[in-house]
């Protein structure tokens, strides 16, 4: 366990819940203009934050009809947000489904080097037909198949980076980021991945997600200390709890109803119409993890928090908030900062991948009051040490893997 936290702010367009857009004061549209990103950005800079992370997919989500989405390409964006900053990290999303080595090389490790080595990918492997969709294809891939050409992407990517002579990064090569709770995506993040996102609820779980991987990254011939564990924590902050909760309440209540049972209905796989409110979703209905479609990660934290506390359907969409699954934790700085802490100290996360509330109001609570608390306590830095996102986060230089030369299995 490292002796500081690792902090990153997930620019999610107007905030993880599905009603950010309408809370009072928030400009509903700032997500398709690129000041809103520069600007959190820069503040995330201020509070020495390691990176900024935008999440993306290559399709149009149905589910613009109900809340905003991120309209820009992440490159795009990040190419700008670099040249107005100058240390924070950014971490950009690009599919392994639905992209080629060649081109995410060159584009990742020329923005790598022109940041002056602050890049990192998240490798993403595209769930939904939708997306399959969008490039042709008749279905969405079988999961498997969908890791195993990802595993060979980013093992090519990784060998065009270290084979540069011109060009190159100056932290050695972009951080491959990576998230999946999945049997596959274990074994993914265990191969290749730097920095873990998670989406665990339960503390001792997530200690075991975090072993696991460390165990899984033994096996490959890994150093376990350079793999760096950021589960994701939705905030909602207030100067006191009963303004926290007064805050959350809200939420909920101008959270679009058809927003939020159609993201449920896709993690679960089934539809929910005809079932009732105010009873249970039905066991039958819940399948294997590892015999569901789509995002497993997901699937499985939904299904474990049905099992566990045995919701109604009205709860269990009050309890997501439209946020997709991720732990969300409602109280004053010292209170979060509380729950941050003893999670750091069980050893359950490296740090946090941050997605505030709403957006930019949530995250400037955050950086102005969490962060200062955070520091105070020992746990997070009040100045970088490095100018380097590898150096941010203490990560080391992994050995470039073996290349497998045969042509990447197809995602379609």
């Amino acid at each position: 366990m490292t002796a500081r936290l690792h902090l990153n702010v997930n620019i999610l367009n107007a905030g993880v819940f599905g009603g950010s857009w309408r809370f009072p004061g928030t400009d509903p549209l700032a997500s398709y203009g690129i000041e809103h990103y520069t600007s959190i950005a820069k503040k995330a800079e201020q509070a020495k934050l390691d990176a900024v992370f935008l999440a993306d997919g290559p399709v149009l989500d149905p589910s613009i009809r109900h809340r905003t989405g991120n309209n820009l390409e992440p490159t795009t964006v990040l190419a700008r947000v670099a040249a107005q900053t100058e240390q924070v990290g950014l971490i950009a999303t690009l599919s392994s489904s639905y992209n080629d080595p060649v081109e995410i090389a060159r584009r990742l490790g020329d923005l790598d080097h022109i940041s002056g080595g602050r890049f990192g990918w998240n490798v993403v492997t595209t769930a939904g037909p939708i997306a399959a969709r969008n490039f042709g294809r008749d279905g969405e891939p079988d999961h498997g198949l969908r890791y195993r050409r990802a595993a060979g992407l980013v093992e090519k990517v990784v060998a065009d980076w270290a084979a540069r002579t011109e060009l190159v990064s100056p932290q050695g090569r972009p951080v491959v980021v990576q998230a999946g709770g999945s049997s596959d995506g274990k074994r993914l993040a265990s191969r290749v991945g730097e920095v873990i996102f998670s989406a665990e609820q339960d503390i001792d779980k997530a200690r075991d997600f975090r072993d696991e991987l460390r165990r899984g990254a033994a096996q490959f011939g890994r150093d376990p200390d350079e793999i760096v564990v950021l589960p994701g924590l939705s905030t909602v902050l207030g100067s006191t709890e009963a303004e926290a909760r007064a805050r959350r309440e809200l939420l909920d209540d101008i959270l679009p109803d058809a927003y939020a049972r159609q993201r449920l209905a896709g993690q679960l796989g089934f539809s929910l119409d005809g079932l009732d409110d105010d009873e249970p979703i039905p066991a039958r209905l819940l399948r294997d993890p590892d015999l569901a479609g789509g995002s497993q990660t997901f699937y499985r934290v939904v299904r474990d928090i049905i099992n566990r506390e045995q919701p109604t359907l009205r709860q269990l969409l009050t309890k997501l908030s439209g946020g997709g699954g991720h732990r969300i934790v409602v109280g004053t700085p010292e209170q979060i900062a509380n729950d941050i802490e003893r999670w750091h100290r069980h050893g359950a996360a490296d740090g946090f991948n941050v997605m505030p509330d709403v957006l930019p109001s949530g995250f400037d609570d955050f950086a102005d009051h969490l962060v200062p608390e955070l520091q105070r306590r020992g746990l997070f830095r009040t100045e970088y040490e490095s100018a380097t996102l590898r150096g941010h986060l203490g990560l080391g230089l992994p050995s470039t893997p073996i290349v497998d030369d045969r042509p990447l299995v197809s995602a379609g």
